[in-house]
């Protein structure tokens, strides 16, 4: 084998380092260096390597309610099923409401509840999103119609983390109300407990014609309300009088058959003559009406009238009937009527 030998001599030094180099085993190449070197600068990635990237995660926010902070809601509008919607018999539907927060607690692992009336398949209890003060938010519930013709009322309430109800304005309750069927109803299911049924009579006003729903669960949330009412004012209860009971279905139903919220009858009567008319016993006090809504709406406005509230806690009040008319073709729906009076 041809081999050369190189001699390599510093000039400051008196020895030589000899390197034998096979001339055959060395290859013309690229003048280029191909090897990854490590990084010489601080900072440096190369390009072939992965950065690490430390990912800084934030910690939740735990939102508090401030020191004496005070629930509050108000009902801004019916998003989905207004009132009196008609809907088919066993229909699945969701009914969602929004509400404002106009309380100054935040509602974190606030509720929704079922109250009475008819529960439609409604859960009895349903969480409502984290809402702050002032924020807006839909509530909804999915429920199931009735497989039977009749129009149906089921009754909610807020419940903040200590199951208080939360109250909507003045009102404790809202509330999703459907017609199952045509337009003309003539009988109901509805009331305080879903087992109650309604029934259909005739009315007393000038429609012959006119099939209004009587609903005795109705009639005994009134009366009950009334009661706790006066029972929070330090008065004594009111035993419930089988003729002003009478007297008041009667009046409810002739305003339901003829459309109208008036203490005058359709015939031109006064609540003190028709009280005399119907041989009542007693000494006829006054009578209070409500269309247009339920038990609560009734019991908040009267409430919140200074005459009427007034009347429901009049202390020489020993007595009252309360009577309750439903005609779906009316424009108001539900007709109240409460006679009070002394023996």
């Amino acid at each position: 084998m041809f081999r050369k030998a190189f001699l390599l001599c510093a000039l400051f030094l008196t020895s030589c380092v000899s390197v034998d180099v096979d001339s055959l085993a060395v290859t013309a190449g690229p003048d280029f260096v191909t090897s990854t070197l490590p990084p010489t600068k601080q900072g440096f990635v190369p390009s072939t390597l992965t950065p690490t990237v430390e990912v800084t995660v934030s910690p939740t926010v735990a939102v508090t309610a401030p020191p004496n902070c005070t629930d509050g809601a108000v009902l801004l509008r019916d998003v989905t099923i207004q009132d009196n919607s008609q809907v088919r018999a066993g229909e699945k539907f969701t009914k969602t409401w929004e509400f404002q927060n106009t309380g100054t607690c935040p509602w974190v692992n606030y509720t929704l509840a079922f109250t009475s009336g008819d529960r439609m398949d409604a859960p009895l209890s349903a969480p409502i999103p984290t809402t702050l003060k002032d924020e807006k938010v839909e509530v909804s519930v999915d429920l199931t119609a009735p497989k039977s013709n009749g129009t149906y009322t089921g009754y909610f309430s807020l419940h903040n983390t200590k199951d208080r109800v939360v109250y909507i304005g003045t009102e404790q309750t809202f509330w999703v109300k459907v017609v199952v069927g045509g337009p003309s109803i003539a009988a109901t299911s509805s009331g305080a407990s879903p087992t109650q049924s309604g029934s259909t009579s005739t009315g007393g006003g000038g429609s012959a014609n006119c099939n209004y729903t009587q609903n005795a669960g109705y009639v005994n949330q009134v009366a009950t309300a009334i009661n706790a009412e006066r029972a929070s004012a330090g008065l004594p209860a009111l035993t419930v009088n089988s003729q002003l009971a009478a007297l008041a279905q009667s009046h409810a139903a002739d305003m339901a058959c003829n459309d109208i919220i008036s203490h005058t009858g359709s015939d031109g009567s006064s609540a003190y003559s028709r009280a005399v008319a119907s041989g009542y016993a007693g000494m006829f006090s006054e009578e209070i009406i409500y269309g247009g809504g339920g038990p609560q709406a009734a019991m908040s406005w009267w409430m919140s009238d200074q005459i009427h509230r007034d009347a429901i806690l009049k202390a020489k009040t020993t007595e009252m009937g309360v009577g309750y008319a439903y005609f779906s073709n009316g424009s108001y729906g539900d007709f109240i009527v409460v006679e009070f009076g002394t023996q």
